[in-house]
């Protein structure tokens, strides 16, 4: 099995070789699966995160989330790791670490805790049917689930081209415990 960076710039690349309409297509499809998702209806306070070049588009999901009152926390870069804070409204976002949209409100009534998410829905270059991930490299996301005390369902959202047979993974990776793609809801379990 090729190694982790090579094989995260090959499916950022097929993912990058979709085109923008195409995309938006995909997105919206993928928003339908995930708003029919138990997890999703359920959840009062979600981990959503904001889209980023060529991911599946999340403005979308995080107005919708916010339209049926529930709290929404983005993550936000702080001291290497994510740091989870409430927003109210998508123009509350501007571009943080790597020009990544991040919060922009950071008093300390909005900031959150892991032990306040009821599901976190993240984003991944590549996906497996184990429920393997890989992500961009920096560990920011594995980081903050290790951290997890309870049994939170971690969510997938990407296009059915990042579905591959098997991600390049080692023991600290995290896994998801379901994939929602523009054809298809993958569940898997954590382990």
């Amino acid at each position: 099995m090729q190694d982790k960076a090579s094989f995260r710039k090959e499916m950022i690349g097929r993912r990058d070789s979709i085109p923008a309409e195409t995309r938006k297509i995909k997105s919206r499809a993928i928003e339908d699966n995930l708003y029919a998702l138990e997890e999703f209806i359920k959840a009062e306070t979600l981990l959503l995160f904001a889209s980023f070049r060529s991911e599946t588009d999340t403005t979308g999901m995080i107005r919708k989330a916010l339209g049926m009152g529930k709290r929404v926390l983005l993550p936000k870069v702080e001291d290497a790791a994510l740091a989870l804070y409430r927003i109210a409204d998508i123009g509350e976002l501007s571009n943080g670490y790597m020009g990544i949209p991040e919060p922009s409100v950071l008093s300390d009534d909005r900031k959150a805790g892991l032990t306040d998410i009821d599901a976190a829905i993240i984003p991944g270059a590549a996906f497996d049917n184990r429920g393997s991930r890989i992500g961009y490299g920096g560990g920011y996301y594995d980081r903050l689930l290790a951290g997890v005390q309870v049994e939170v369902p971690v969510v997938a959202v990407c296009f059915e081209e990042q579905i591959v047979p098997a991600v390049p993974s080692e023991q600290h990776d995290v896994r998801v415990s379901v994939i929602v793609t523009d054809e298809r809801v993958i569940r898997v379990g954590r382990q």
